[in-house]
């Protein structure tokens, strides 16, 4: 009969129990980050139009352009090269942030330094989130492959408890006070005055509150309801 040492059993149960929030929370930003959320975010009803004139169509082309450059190769020459139809300019507030006055530009120099800003958070984090899932994984694995049953099943009730304990927290402080949340997020991985924007910004125009709301809402709940599935399948079905 195949045995696991002791000290390896409790390694990939921590293992398991606290990276799960980790792996559910990043694997939910890392679907997000597709070209299907802006269809949906801009479709659902209610969701705010531009005032500044942009159509929906032009959102999503926009949107799913920006979403390009954050999860491809491309450089940020890449992001300056967005413009507007010809004849059409950003709005006057903004057109003071483009440093060669050429505001047909679709985002100004600020909101392009902030997109190489997220890109390089963003792959440190979903870095981080290939390691944290693959060694999940192969924690999990190595407790079934080994019948540690009762350790796997312990595991996954840990992580999910866990899971719960922090996203409940977590989205709950955003429906009560989406703003102070928002300020605080930006403050961890941004340095101050880098990631706020005018209104008439193409940055904001794409990207309302609103949209930021459902994201994370998305991302959190959908954690929630993951760890649930994982504790209810660990309660029930490894036994």
């Amino acid at each position: 009969m195949r045995t696991m040492p002791v000290w390896l059993v409790t390694v990939c149960r921590l293992i398991v129990i606290l990276l799960m929030p980790l792996v559910l929370t990043l694997s939910n930003v890392r679907l997000l980050l597709t070209h299907a959320f802006p269809v949906i975010e801009y479709n659902l009803p209610g969701f705010p139009d531009d005032p500044y004139g942009l159509s929906k169509g032009d959102r999503i082309k926009w949107a799913n352009l920006s979403m390009d450059y954050l999860m491809g190769g491309q450089g940020i020459d890449f992001v300056r090269s967005f413009r507007f139809p010809a004849g059409v300019d950003a709005p006057p507030e903004s057109c003071r942030f483009y440093a060669d006055g050429d505001c047909n530009r679709f985002y100004n120099d600020r909101e392009i330094q902030h997109m190489l800003d997220v890109k390089i958070v963003l792959w440190k984090v979903l870095n981080v989130w290939a390691i944290a899932s693959v060694l999940t994984i192969l924690a999990i694995a190595a407790l079934y492959y080994f019948h540690e049953i009762a350790a796997l099943r312990g595991a996954l009730l840990g992580g999910a408890g866990i899971t719960l304990v922090i996203l409940v927290a977590i989205v709950t402080y955003l429906l009560v006070d989406f703003n102070d949340f928002f300020v605080q997020f930006h403050g961890v991985f941004f340095a101050a005055g880098t990631w706020t924007f005018l209104f008439t910004d193409s940055f904001i125009r794409l990207f309302p509150e609103k949209f930021w709301e459902d994201a994370f809402t998305v991302i959190g709940g959908g954690a929630v309801l993951e760890a649930l599935a994982i504790g209810a399948w660990a309660w029930w079905g490894l036994k």
